[in-house]
C-alpha cells in the first residue's frame, strides 16, 4: 500500500465542504503515487446527516470505482483536528487491492469472502447489537473487529434544522443494523484500545446476578461493596448521590486481565454505567448483563489516565513499526550490500473515540487528536466520535480505538 490521501473541511453546505476537501485531495495527488483509489472513508458530523446520500453520491462521482465506508458522528476527526457543533466532512482514500477487501451491509452480505478482520459501523438503536458483533467476529479468522456506533444528538439545537440520524455508510447510506468492510490477511494493520477511566476500587468477581442486576460481589452484597469501595458509607445522602452519579463499572471476562498495570484497566475492560440501586436486595443495576464469574471494578472518568493511556498505545504502535535491532553478525553481513532494514510506514489510520471523550475532556479542543499526531507524526487519519466503540468482539464505552494500515 502507498500513502493514503486525506482531507477535512467545514462549511454550512455539505457539498461545498466536500468540494473543499476534494480540492485538498487533488493537491496531494500531484505528489502522490496513488493514481486510482480503491477504497474511501467518509465521516460526516450530525449536522450533515440529512445530506449523507447526496454527499456519498458526490464522492462516488468524483472518484469513480472507489468503494466507500463511514458514518455520521456528533464529532469527526482528521489528522490533529476534531470537529464538533459544526457541519464538517473528513475523508481518506487508499489503494488497498480490490481482492483484499469487501464492503458489506444488510443488503450486501459478506458471503464467502475470507475475512481476517473487519471495520464495523452500526446504528446504536439496533437490537441485539452485542450478539451481532460477536457473530461477525466469529466470521473472521482473527476474531478482531474495530469501529464504532454512529452518533447524533437527540435534540437539534433551537433555531437549527437538520435531522438527527445515526446513519452509517457502506456503498450506500443505512439506518439500523451494521455495515462495514472486511479485510483479508494480506492487508497489514495493527489496532489498539485505549481506556479513559480510572479504577477506584479492587477487582471483584460477580458471584450472583440476575441479568443486569448484580446481587453479590465476592459473596458480599453488591451494594455494600459499592459503598465501601467508594468510601461513602458514612456520608450524608446529599453528599453521596453526586459521587454515585459519577460512578461507572469496568467489566472483564473471567479469563481476562481486568487490570493490566497497577491502577490501569486492561484492553478487554468494558466500561458501563451504574444505572440504579436495588436496596431491597442490596444489589446494583448496571448498563449491561454481568454473568456469574465476570470481573467488576468500580471506576470513574479521569482525564490524566485517558491521556497517559492514549500516549501508551501510540508508543506501542510506533515501537512495533520501528525496525528490530540487528545482531552484530547480521549487521556486518549486510554492511556494504546496500540492503537496509527499513521501518514500516503508516499508510493511513482510523481513530474511533467515544463521544464523551472529545472536546474539553482532554483539556482543550482537538487535544486528543493532537496527542495522536504528536506520537504518530503527520500521517493520514480520519475518524469519528461514537456512541460506542467496537474492538475485538466487544462493544466498549469511554474508549478510543486506533487502527493503522502499514505500507
Amino acid at each position: 500500500m502507498k500513502l493514503f490521501l486525506h482531507a477535512h473541511a467545514t462549511h454550512a453546505d455539505g457539498k461545498t465542504a466536500l468540494a473543499q476537501a476534494a480540492a485538498q485531495i487533488e493537491a496531494q495527488r500531484v505528489h502522490a503515487v496513488i493514481s486510482q483509489p480503491t477504497i474511501g472513508w467518509l465521516y460526516l458530523t450530525d449536522h450533515l446527516g440529512g445530506q449523507a446520500e447526496a454527499l456519498l453520491a458526490d464522492a462516488q462521482r468524483r472518484w469513480p470505482g472507489t468503494a466507500w465506508v463511514g458514518a455520521v458522528g456528533v464529532g469527526i476527526s482528521g489528522n490533529g483536528v476534531e470537529y464538533f457543533d459544526e457541519p464538517a466532512v473528513s475523508l481518506m482514500l487508499g489503494d488497498i487491492p480490490r481482492e483484499c477487501f469487501k464492503v458489506f451491509s444488510g443488503i450486501r452480505p459478506l458471503g464467502a469472502f475470507d475475512a481476517a478482520t473487519a471495520q464495523v459501523h452500526a446504528d446504536p438503536n439496533t437490537s441485539d447489537l452485542s450478539e451481532l458483533i460477536g457473530e461477525l467476529a466469529d466470521r473472521t479468522s482473527t476474531g478482531y473487529l474495530f469501529g464504532g456506533l454512529a452518533s447524533a444528538r437527540a435534540d437539534v439545537p433551537p433555531g437549527e434544522r437538520w435531522p438527527a440520524r445515526c446513519a452509517h455508510i457502506a456503498d450506500g447510506v443505512f439506518e439500523g443494523g451494521l455495515s462495514g468492510v472486511a479485510f483479508s490477511a494480506d492487508v497489514a494493520m495493527m489496532s489498539r484500545v485505549t481506556q479513559g477511566c480510572q479504577p477506584v476500587g479492587p477487582v471483584r468477581r460477580v458471584t450472583a446476578s440476575q441479568r443486569n442486576v448484580v446481587l453479590t460481589l465476592d459473596d458480599e452484597p453488591a451494594l455494600d461493596c459499592l459503598l465501601r469501595d467508594m468510601d461513602i458509607n458514612d456520608r450524608e445522602p446529599r453528599e453521596a448521590l453526586p459521587r454515585l452519579r459519577q460512578t461507572l463499572v469496568g467489566l472483564s471476562d473471567s479469563q481476562d486481565n481486568a487490570l493490566s498495570r497497577a491502577g490501569q484497566f486492561g484492553n478487554d475492560t468494558r466500561v458501563r454505567h451504574l444505572v440504579g440501586l436495588d436496596p431491597a436486595r442490596n444489589g446494583i443495576a448496571i448498563g449491561d448483563v454481568a454473568p456469574v464469574g465476570t470481573q467488576l471494578t468500580f471506576c470513574s472518568r479521569n482525564t490524566m489516565a485517558a491521556r497517559r493511556d492514549l500516549v501508551r498505545i501510540c508508543s506501542e504502535i510506533r515501537e512495533e513499526l520501528a525496525p528490530a535491532a540487528l545482531s552484530l553478525e547480521t549487521a556486518l553481513a549486510l554492511k556494504g550490500t546496500g540492503i537496509e532494514q527499513a521501518p514500516q510506514r503508516i499508510a493511513g489510520a482510523v481513530y474511533v473515540s467515544c463521544a464523551g471523550r472529545g472536546g474539553g475532556h482532554f483539556g482543550a479542543p482537538s487535544a486528543e487528536l493532537a496527542i495522536v499526531r504528536h506520537a504518530l507524526g503527520d500521517v493520514p487519519l480520519v475518524g469519528f466520535f461514537a456512541s460506542g466503540e467496537i474492538a475485538r468482539h466487544h462493544l466498549y464505552g469511554y474508549t478510543g480505538v486506533l487502527t493503522v494500515f502499514t505500507a
